[in-house]
């Protein structure tokens, strides 16, 4: 979601920049499988396919004597079965589509006129392909349980209700403002105020506390996946670039999104999940993961908005293995003699294979230029940097059971005598 008065910086301080989920223009343009009708399912309005009309034409929801609605033309899926549109189009008689607002491996973002409530709203549109369907169906069911026992201006993203259109699961979705990581890309990579930090981290730990207790692991929280609940921001002045503002959001509520990850708490969780740069150790060592996963997601998040950069830069398991040697020390052998058939070639006598086994000079390089944890944060943070210090320690124990849990991260200090949110 792009913040269309930001500036954009120049960033090449980055050494090594992230895979980001594509985000511009898909013009081609997708089949149509019928007329839709509503229904409730779950007390979230669905919309259910009931057959092809003759006259390509789709009618509104509900009878309110509005006029015929033309549809779009009949056009098939691109190659790797995402929906084609056109801006001005249908989206059913009820949406009318404004822009694209992103794209990711589950399909794209519509910005859409929503012309029963009379406001924009963002609806996903999941690509065509079975596994994604089914995905999508399995993150409507973890909305619609978010959505019971939250209030309206809860911590999660509302979905408001969701469709089949044109074999596509359609989720339709309050409109809210641009990512954090948007707000970092637009301002050449820049470190958050610490004030701001320590609210949007409150906030993070309350969503993910709330998950947990509803037995839910998101498993991909990231930057991306924050948004910032208002669209308008304010002039900042940063005094450690000369003559240059940074635009930040005028109020720091945030809400978290993306729950097509999300999964119910069990004891055989094994697979790999999370954005590689947000990725638990236990994850990568094959050792099964829980909600400890995610409270080491938020910890590299709240590092990334302190000083800017993710924390690990990095695609590969090993250097990815070094660089937290690197930040926060040796990881336990324990850990190491445990580690399943996929991990244990990364370690050699009870220690880890580096540099020996370093897939390049650059690699080592990119290792031995990384800071431990307390030198990062005093690098970035002048206020509160002990605080922070010592909560990131607690969210960054490589034990996943003596890692902080987000209630307990909560009541840690650093958020001490700071209860309300900045508006």
């Amino acid at each position: 979601m792009e913040l269309e008065c930001l500036t954009e910086l120049p960033h090449a301080h980055v050494d090594r920049p992230r895979k980001r989920a594509r985000l511009g223009w898909d013009v081609s343009i997708a089949p149509t499988i019928g007329v839709l009708c509503g229904q409730e399912v779950g007390g979230v309005t669905s919309l259910a396919s009931v057959g092809a009309p003759s006259d390509h034409t789709y009618y509104t929801m509900h009878a309110k004597g509005v006029a015929r609605i033309a549809s779009p033309p009949w056009r098939e899926d691109d190659k790797d079965g995402h929906y084609m549109f056109g801006l001005g189009e249908n989206l059913t008689s009820r949406y009318k589509i404004y822009s694209k607002m992103g794209e990711g491996t589950f399909g794209q973002v519509l910005e859409c006129w929503d012309r029963e409530s009379k406001e924009m709203v963002a609806i996903k549109i999941v690509r065509g392909i079975k596994k994604y369907w089914d995905a999508a169906l399995i993150e409507i069911d973890v909305l619609q349980q978010l959505a019971k026992h939250q209030a309206s201006s809860g911590l999660c993203v509302q979905i408001r209700n969701w469709f089949d259109y044109r074999n596509h699961i359609c989720i339709v979705f309050e409109k809210l403002g641009p990512s954090l990581y948007d707000f970092l890309r637009k301002n050449g990579y820049r470190p958050f105020p610490i004030d701001l930090v320590r609210e949007i981290g409150r906030q993070l730990l309350e969503s993910v506390a709330f998950m947990h207790d509803l037995r839910l692991i998101h498993t991909d929280l990231k930057p991306e996946n924050i948004l910032v609940v208002s669209q308008e921001h304010v002039n900042v002045s940063d005094h450690k670039v000369f003559c240059n503002n940074m635009r930040l959001p005028k109020s720091s509520a945030v809400k978290v999104i993306d729950f097509g990850s999300t999964t119910y708490d069990s004891r055989d969780h094994n697979y790999i999940v999370s954005t590689r740069h947000y990725r638990a150790p236990e994850v990568i060592l094959g050792l099964g993961w829980s909600y400890p996963c995610d409270v080491w997601s938020l910890g590299c998040i709240l590092v990334e908005l302190c000083s800017g950069e993710a924390l690990f830069q990095t695609h590969e398991n090993l250097e990815h293995l070094a660089m937290m040697e690197r930040v926060l020390g040796p990881i336990p052998r324990h850990m190491m003699k445990r580690a399943d058939r996929h991990a244990e070639k990364y370690f050699r006598r009870t220690r880890l294979n580096w540099p020996e086994g370093a897939s390049s000079r650059e690699s080592i390089n990119a290792v031995h230029k990384m800071l431990r944890l307390q030198n990062l944060v005093m690098k970035h943070v002048d206020r509160s940097a002990g605080d922070l210090i010592d909560l990131l320690q607690g969210m960054f124990k490589y034990e996943p059971a003596e890692r902080l849990t987000a209630h307990e991260a909560l009541r840690h200090p650093f958020f001490r005598n700071n209860n309300r949110r900045m508006e």
